[in-house]
């Protein structure tokens, strides 16, 4: 009787395997099972950032425009941050705040630190750009702002995810746009600005939805509304693209996905290479 050995002489040749072969066969073992649901809540994140920067687009055109004051965006940025603030720590009863070991002085120098140098270094950052043609700013900027939401943390764990390397390529895109606006005034604001939004408010969004889901999907409803509201003063074509671009995001790829997903077939059996489970770390030493 054959058996699937190497150390033994058989009178069969070396490819032979019987009919048992396949009786060890099993197909998507590993495979996960989505719900339709949980992809749509989970694409919740991607909506967000899209009208993150949908977002910083039209405040950036009608401060450009003038039809936005800077003292208005500060104003309007800075309540909105101290409300995100307290609603920060609210969410969870300040249970985060405690592991981290950080304080609200903490926070507060460092905003006023940064507020400090930002608006210190305005007039450079409204100049730093002036021998550049507003075409290639223009490309620049969208091209950061793209760079921006394929690198950003969706929750993937994936080798092309890096926070880092998507905030600063959120925040060049913010300089190369703020210098295109009248004064220096104009360039601190849509900076700060830029840290808020692109910075401070995924770091909510993910304490809402790892803490109050329902409250997260509320949020992410008002927030794509208000992008596409004001996106809509400004051009009800892009508008109706952006809608369709979000409603394609969150209904149709889960869908496509849910239906993909019957069509796996991942087979697993004696073929597969031998995974080693022991420790094998002490013949190392």
């Amino acid at each position: 009787r054959w058996q699937k050995v190497l150390y033994e002489r058989q009178p069969f040749p070396d490819n032979y395997v019987d009919q048992r072969f396949l009786e060890e066969l099993r197909k998507n073992v590993h495979a996960r099972r989505y719900r339709y649901r949980a992809v749509v809540f989970q694409s919740g994140a991607v909506v967000q950032q899209l009208c993150s920067v949908c977002v910083f687009v039209v405040t950036w055109w009608y401060m450009d425009a003038g039809m936005l004051s800077p003292q208005g965006l500060f104003g309007a940025a800075l309540v909105s941050s101290l409300l995100g603030y307290i609603l920060f720590d609210a969410v969870d009863g300040g249970a985060g705040r405690r592991e981290s070991g950080r304080t609200r002085w903490a926070d507060l120098k460092s905003t006023l630190v940064f507020a400090a140098f930002t608006y210190g270094f305005s007039p450079v950052l409204k100049t730093l750009t002036e021998s550049i043609s507003t075409d290639t700013i223009y490309a620049m900027s969208a091209l950061m702002l793209l760079g921006h939401l394929i690198f950003f943390d969706y929750g993937a764990n994936a080798a092309i995810v890096s926070s880092t390397l998507s905030l600063n390529m959120a925040i060049f895109a913010s300089v190369c746009l703020a210098s295109r606006l009248p004064r220096s005034l104009h360039a601190f604001v849509m900076v700060t600005f830029a840290m808020q939004i692109f910075a401070l408010w995924p770091m909510l969004q993910k304490k809402l939805k790892a803490q109050t889901p329902r409250c997260y999907v509320v949020v992410t409803v008002l927030f794509a509304l208000a992008a596409l509201v004001g996106l809509a003063t400004i051009s009800s074509v892009g508008a109706v693209l952006f809608t369709l671009l979000l409603l394609a995001i969150s209904c149709l790829c889960p869908y496509c996905l849910i239906r993909l997903q019957l069509l796996k077939d991942n087979i697993h059996g004696p073929w597969d290479e031998a995974e080693i489970k022991e420790d094998l770390s002490r013949f190392l030493m």
